[in-house]
């Protein structure tokens, strides 16, 4: 057998993304992941005990149904999807004017529910949430050509000014709306406000209203699963197991894609690439890191407020000025004695993940960048305070810091599940100007380090593709679907 055209390094979503529309364009494609399976963030596991699945990256995938190339890909008829009817909620402690914000997959219900801050919602959301389609459009193409969807931009930018700035709560009367907004932007974590954040933020709630944010039944590792298969189908191959330490050892082919962090893939490709764009990789600055909290239960967790069990994903943090408080501490290198702690519970909506009568909780919270501090007393207390009891349903759990994380995965640069701190500079150029995937002839960079960014959208690798068929192969996208 020949030489690949390509080759792709790490098996992430991103990295699947682009060596299917590789294959699919019909060149010859070759991926090697050090892992013992596909998936990078989009992977599941039993970690706790046998039958339990977990995921160990994401675990509700927003921006999957809506990616502009996951649509093209046709992952709904390829992965069954179940949408809970409340995409989150949020839950206040002490807030004085209320305890529980809910986010119904209807704008109108969640407008009722906050009252008189109900038109104000409806309002900030209303053209973001119209069009998911043009919305994941707008966030993935404006790097690269003039926005298809100018005013839809223009109402994005101008919504996460007003909520990346000090005028933030200015909109609303009360603390459950502006709480809301406060969780959905510590998505993206960093100081608050901040535009970019804001704009994440707006992104994900306006997500939450126009399809609701899915689970994919059996994990998902079932995203991975399909892109691998629809990449072995059309003649790729993937190699497991095989952690690669300098692309020159990888098999000579026209183009090397990266899956991998910026400093990573800076190391691995040093000898390819010019010192310009090695310095670019090596500035991207990474944000703090997460630690993550498998659970297997005996139960469902005991809420308090029974109207959370109907929901795909909790946030629990307090107010605004206790989450920003909190994100403020963790970038500063402190931990907070209250964290931002999200939280989902997906065997309530997919049987398959435990059995039968008992469930799985996924949990996380942001923490120092590289700490190694043991969160989970913080995390299982924080719950504690909204599902009094919770601990007792507690049969097994697997706790990962922020160095396990790195070390399971390279790419979580200090336990940073984000590929690097989403600010405005790294928005912009992340890390490189009007073409960011390419580093130069026939290198490119196809993880979250690049543009757009962070989530289990494929877009990043899909990008990179479509710049490796223009620039090295002369090709035209192909055809994705099934």
């Amino acid at each position: 057998m020949g030489n690949p055209d390509a080759v792709v390094v790490g098996a992430g979503p991103n990295g699947l993304a682009a060596a299917v529309t590789l294959a699919r364009a019909g060149l010859v494609v070759e991926v090697f992941e050090r892992a013992s399976t596909v998936g990078g963030a989009a992977r599941t596991a039993s970690t706790t005990e046998p039958g339990f699945l977990h995921d160990l990256g994401s675990a509700v995938h927003p921006m999957a149904v809506a990616s502009p190339f996951f649509r093209a890909f046709g992952l709904t008829s390829r992965v069954e999807f179940v949408t809970p009817e409340v995409s989150y909620a949020h839950v206040l402690e002490g807030s004085g004017d209320g305890s529980l914000g809910i986010a119904y997959r209807s704008l109108t219900a969640t407008a009722d529910g906050l009252g008189a801050d109900g038109p104000a919602w409806a309002s900030l959301f209303g053209s973001l949430a119209a069009d998911p389609e043009a919305l994941l459009d707008v966030v993935g193409d404006t790097l690269v050509r003039l926005p298809r969807h100018p005013v839809l931009l223009a109402a994005l930018g101008l919504r996460a000014l007003e909520q990346g700035s000090p005028a933030w709560n200015v909109r609303f009367r009360g603390a459950v709306a502006r709480a809301m907004l406060g969780g959905l932007a510590a998505h993206a974590s960093g100081r608050m406000p901040h535009p970019v954040r804001s704009g994440a933020g707006l992104v994900l709630g306006a997500l939450a209203h126009a399809g609701g944010w899915p689970i994919p039944i059996g994990g998902s590792q079932a995203i991975s699963d399909a892109l691998a298969a629809d990449l072995l189908a059309h003649g790729g191959s993937i190699h497991l197991d095989s952690e690669v330490h300098d692309v020159r050892s990888l098999p000579s082919a026209t183009a090397v894609l990266l899956d991998v962090a910026a400093p990573v893939a800076a190391r691995i490709s040093d000898a390819r690439l010019s010192p310009a764009a090695r310095r670019r990789l090596e500035r991207v600055r990474f944000g703090p890191g997460a630690f993550r909290l498998d659970l297997a239960t005996s139960a469902p967790v005991p809420w308090r407020d029974s109207r959370l069990a109907a929901a795909g994903t909790v946030h629990l943090g307090g107010n605004r000025s206790a989450i920003a408080d909190a994100e403020r501490l963790t970038i500063a290198g402190h931990m907070p004695e209250h964290p931002f702690v999200l939280l989902s519970q997906p065997s309530l909506f997919d049987p398959t993940r435990a059995p039968e009568g008992m469930h799985t909780v996924w949990a996380y919270t942001h923490v120092p960048a590289g700490s190694p501090i043991d969160a989970s007393e913080a995390i299982l207390a924080t719950i504690e305070t909204a599902a009094p009891g919770f601990r007792d349903t507690i049969v097994a759990q697997h706790r990962r810091s922020a160095p396990q994380l790195e070390m399971e995965n390279p790419s979580l640069v200090g336990g940073d599940i984000s590929g690097g701190l989403i600010d405005i500079r790294q928005t912009v150029w992340r890390p490189r100007g009007v073409d960011p995937w390419r580093l130069g002839p026939g290198v490119y960079l196809a993880s979250s380090s690049a543009a757009p960014g962070p989530g289990v959208n494929g877009l990043a690798g899909w990008r990179a593709a479509r710049s490796a068929l223009t620039h090295e192969f002369g090709l035209p996208m192909p055809d994705l679907a099934p």
